[in-house]
């Protein structure tokens, strides 16, 4: 089990358009990773799996409840994708937020 970016097609980005950033930044090229396609689980599938409820606070961040839940900060984007949260601005304080587990059970259903 890897990251988000994991069997991903990966491509070189040697467009003249981003010259400028080449030259600025000494390379020949970009890395870009294809789009992911992930699942975002139904009604009835979230119901297939456990949760455990966190209510935001101040200071926190996914990636925080991502080490703390999995042991694995990397996983955040899980958490945020089954809330349907992008990024923690889109968290209101004082609201719950589920965190699904078994990790692995998530991951091989989400993609």
């Amino acid at each position: 089990m890897g990251n988000r970016y994991d069997n991903r097609r990966v491509f070189k980005n040697r467009e003249k358009a981003f010259q400028d950033l080449f030259d600025r930044r000494d390379i020949k090229f970009v890395r870009h990773y294809n789009t992911a396609i992930i699942v975002n689980p139904s009604i009835e599938s979230a119901g297939k799996f456990e949760t455990v409820q966190h209510i935001w606070a101040t200071g926190d961040r996914f990636y925080k409840l991502a080490a703390q839940y999995y042991k694995i900060p990397t996983y955040w984007w899980v958490i945020a994708q089954y809330n349907q949260k992008p990024t923690e601005a889109h968290v209101k304080i004082g609201e719950p937020i589920w965190i699904p587990i078994p990790l692995e059970a998530v991951l091989s259903y989400m993609g």
